[in-house]
């Protein structure tokens, strides 16, 4: 395609508020969340397999995990999960039962995390395609992607389906070879309009994405597409739409519950920090801005550390010496994985010790939430942690009560459900 007419692509994908460009890639929290929560969970793929604990399935394995926040990741990567599946009949994919191929597999991951340049990547991506293990073709870089966005594209059946109408090819799905040279294909044509997209290849990705499914036609004139392809196209529409009305909702549940924990902290005379990228919000006519506190008082933290800790959703801080004195992480429908890692990542750097830490989820989720922690290495983790579960119901229904007859924090404490591992009472910090 001529560089000018993909550059018109790209304007109507762009224009488009529903597509994937504007409601995952530039619009996307919980996509910047979910970096650091897949590279951990792939370093805990690596630990286990070297420990020899990752297990002969899918279920349960920390590559579930992995899988289980990138699917999150909005529509565009719903199946991903599916290549990595245990499917015993098959014996495929063929890294739970043959220890070789999971060696193979584990030293992949290792190497694509601590790579630093673009042909170590590819050489890494060449050589698990060479070792030809039955069930692991290119899927795989849906998860390298994670690690190294501007190198690698992530890959699936609309992507693919894509990128062979918008480059007129016929690339195959489950190759590794069709992989590398989409790929270079990619590559190239991004960096010929990165000025209208990105250098993080998640944006391309996203409009090949648009492509395959249907949503976007190439014709500049949608009255011009064949009437069985237009009417694709405005049936996908339609389920989009659905889609991103469903989100909107939730993400407004989501403002909700931190209004609610606002309100409380301020009621019980603390300083309230909310996460940097959601101080714009507004609920019930109340401007976030305005009831929080601007930034974090200097800590002596590590800058990746303190990128995380900014954006845990709620943290409550003692007014005069701005230490912290309860944090919270909201989990409407995202991974209670990734909330428990920047919860952790805080309390790790806490001088004497954690606050009280919540997750605050919906009553539905309690089960998950007691799954997670439920984990061997999060019962190791979270040992000297003090974590709890706050339902949205009980803090909704409760808390005018809270605002009211509390005097610290602790009045959490009456609505609060422990969590079943072994962890401290949280101690009264005033």
């Amino acid at each position: 395609m001529e560089t000018s007419a993909l550059v018109e692509l790209i304007a109507r994908y762009k224009a488009d508020p529903e597509s994937v460009y504007n409601t995952w890639f530039i619009n996307g929290a919980e996509r910047m969340k979910a970096f650091r929560a897949i590279r951990r969970g792939v370093k805990d793929t690596v630990d286990a397999i070297a420990a020899g604990t990752f297990g002969n399935d899918f279920k349960g394995s920390p590559l579930e995990f992995v899988l289980t926040a990138i699917t999150e990741q909005k529509q565009v990567f719903e199946g991903a999960a599916h290549p990595f599946y245990w499917k015993p009949k098959l014996r495929i994919p063929d890294i739970y039962e043959n220890q070789i191929n999971k060696q193979k597999f584990g030293a992949f991951l290792q190497a694509c995390l601590t790579a630093t340049r673009e042909d170590q990547v590819l050489a890494e991506m060449s050589r698990l395609g060479a070792a030809q293990i039955k069930g692991l073709g290119p899927a795989a870089a849906s998860i390298i992607y994670f690690l190294h966005p501007t190198l690698v594209p992530p890959f699936n059946t609309a992507m693919v389906n894509g990128f062979n109408a918008l480059f007129a090819d016929k690339k195959k799905l489950g190759s590794w070879e069709s992989y590398l040279a989409m790929r270079e294909v990619i590559v190239r044509a991004n960096d010929q309009v990165r000025d209208h997209l990105s250098k993080d290849l998640g944006a391309f990705a996203g409009l090949l994405f648009e492509i395959g499914s249907g949503r976007l036609v190439i014709a500049g004139n949608a009255e011009n597409v064949l009437q069985d392809a237009k009417e694709k196209a405005e049936k996908v529409a339609r389920a989009r739409h659905k889609k991103v009305l469903e989100e909107q909702e939730q993400e407004s549940e989501h403002t909700q519950m931190q209004h609610l924990l606002i309100k409380i902290g301020r009621a019980l005379k603390y300083n309230v920090h909310v996460a940097r990228n959601d101080r714009h919000r507004t609920c019930h006519g109340e401007n976030f801005a305005m009831l929080t506190v601007p930034q974090l008082p200097p800590q002596n933290w590590s800058a990746e550390v303190m990128d995380t800790v900014t954006l845990i959703d709620v943290i409550w801080l003692k007014p005069g010496n701005g230490e912290i004195v309860s944090a919270f992480e909201i989990e409407k429908s995202t991974s209670i994985y990734s909330g428990i890692l920047r919860l952790e990542d805080l309390a790790r750097s806490i001088p004497n010790g954690a606050c009280p830490l919540y997750l605050v989820a919906p009553n539905s989720r309690e089960t998950e939430v007691m799954a997670q922690l439920a984990r061997p290495a999060f019962r190791s983790d979270l040992e000297n942690i003090s974590l709890a579960f706050l339902p949205f119901k009980e803090l909704a229904e409760h808390c005018d009560a809270l605002c009211k007859f509390g005097d610290d924090h602790t009045i959490l404490q009456k609505i609060a459900r422990r969590l079943n591992v072994s962890i401290p009472q949280p101690q009264a910090v005033g």
